[in-house]
C-alpha cells in the first residue's frame, strides 16, 4: 500500500546533499503531495460578479433531521447538548426530540425570514431527510431553493468502503431527483470527504460542483480523473455550528461574527462568502433573532450578489472556465 511521504524520513535523506541536489529533491517532494497549499496566491483572479458586485453570498441552510444517525437509524450528533456524548444507551430520545424540533419547527421559521426579504438560500439536504418530510420538500420547491446534496444519510462518508460509498452516492441522487423533481448539481459530506469521494462524484457524471473544501473564498478548477472538476469551497467559519462547540451563547454573537466577515470582505471585494445554517440549530427564538438582523444587514448593502450556490457554481463554470 502506498504511503504518503513524511516531512521527518524526507529531511534525513537529504541532509549532506549538495543545495542544487536538496532543491531537486524538495521539488519531488512536493510534486508527490496532493494538496495545493498556494491557490490562487497574492492574486486572485476577478470573478466578474453579475451585475459588477463586490461580493457574492450565499447562505446554506443544512438539512439533516431525519437522516442523522440515531438508534434504530445511528448515534447521537449536533445538538443542544454540544459536541458532548451524552451516554445514552440504545436510544437517545432527547437528541431525536432535538433534532425533530429543526424539522417541526425551526424549519418554517427559517423559511419564513428569507421568504419574507425575498432572499435566495441553497439547502444542503441529506437525502433520506427529504424523503421523510414531503410537506418541506415541497416548501423548497416552491421557493426556488437549490439543493446540494448533502448524502443519503447524515453520516461520515469517511468511515465508508469505496463500494459502499459508491452506492450512497447513487441511492441519494435517485432520492433526491425523486423527492424534489431533479437531480442534484452539488455534492457536499458531512464534514469532510473520503479519499475517494470526488473521483466517485466524478465518475457518477453529473455533478457541477462539490463543496467538500474549506481552503478558499472563490470557486476553483482542480482535476479528477483527468479532467476538470469545478469546488465551490464552503465555510464552518461563519457558520451556526459554533454554537454547539461553545463559541457562540447569542444570536448577537452569531450576528456580530458574521456581520464582520460580511463587512471584511465587502471592503476587499473580488470574494465569496458562506453563511451555514442548521435547522435545529440557528432556528431557536433567541439565535434567529441574530439571523434576522444578519438578513436586514447584508440586504441593505449595495453591490452585493445574495444568490444560490448553483448560480455561483454556474457564474464560475461560464466566466472562469477550465484552462
Amino acid at each position: 500500500m502506498s504511503r504518503q511521504p513524511t516531512w521527518s524520513g524526507f529531511s534525513a535523506r537529504i541532509t549532506g546533499q549538495s543545495t542544487s541536489g536538496q532543491r531537486a529533491a524538495i521539488g519531488a517532494f512536493s510534486a508527490a503531495m496532493d494538496r495545493d497549499l498556494i491557490g490562487y496566491g497574492a492574486h486572485p483572479p476577478d470573478p466578474r460578479w453579475p451585475g459588477g458586485a463586490r461580493l457574492a453570498v450565499n447562505f446554506v441552510l443544512n438539512y439533516e433531521e431525519g437522516s442523522e444517525p440515531s438508534v434504530p437509524d445511528g448515534e447521537w450528533g449536533l445538538t443542544e447538548n454540544g459536541m458532548l456524548n451524552p451516554g445514552v444507551k440504545g436510544r437517545d430520545l432527547a437528541a431525536e426530540g432535538m433534532f425533530a424540533y429543526g424539522s417541526r419547527v425551526a424549519f418554517w421559521r427559517i423559511m419564513r425570514l428569507f421568504a419574507e426579504r425575498n432572499l435566495p438560500l441553497t439547502v444542503f439536504g441529506c437525502a433520506l431527510a427529504l424523503e421523510r418530510h414531503p410537506p418541506a420538500a415541497a416548501a423548497i420547491r416552491a421557493a426556488g431553493h437549490d439543493v446540494c446534496c448533502h448524502g443519503w444519510r447524515w453520516e461520515k462518508h469517511w468511515e465508508l468502503s469505496e463500494a459502499e460509498e459508491r452506492e450512497r452516492i447513487r441511492r441519494a441522487v435517485a432520492s433526491i431527483q425523486q423527492t424534489m423533481g431533479q437531480r442534484p448539481l452539488g455534492w457536499y459530506c458531512r464534514y469532510g470527504p473520503s479519499l475517494n469521494t470526488r473521483s466517485l462524484l466524478a465518475e457518477e457524471g453529473g455533478f457541477l460542483y462539490d463543496s467538500d473544501a474549506y481552503d478558499d473564498e472563490l470557486p476553483y478548477w482542480s482535476t479528477v480523473q483527468g479532467k476538470p472538476h469545478l469546488v465551490v469551497p464552503y465555510s464552518l467559519s461563519t457558520n451556526d455550528s459554533k454554537f454547539g462547540r461553545g463559541t457562540f451563547a447569542t444570536g448577537d454573537d452569531f450576528f456580530t461574527y458574521c456581520r464582520d466577515a460580511f463587512d471584511f470582505l465587502y471592503r476587499e471585494g473580488g470574494r465569496m462568502m458562506s453563511i451555514g445554517l442548521h435547522m435545529r440549530i440557528i432556528g431557536h427564538p433567541a439565535r434567529a433573532g441574530g439571523l434576522e438582523r444578519l438578513l436586514d444587514h447584508v440586504s441593505k448593502v449595495s453591490g452585493v450578489w445574495i444568490t444560490r450556490r448553483v448560480e455561483i457554481a454556474r457564474h464560475w463554470a461560464t466566466t472562469h472556465p477550465p484552462a
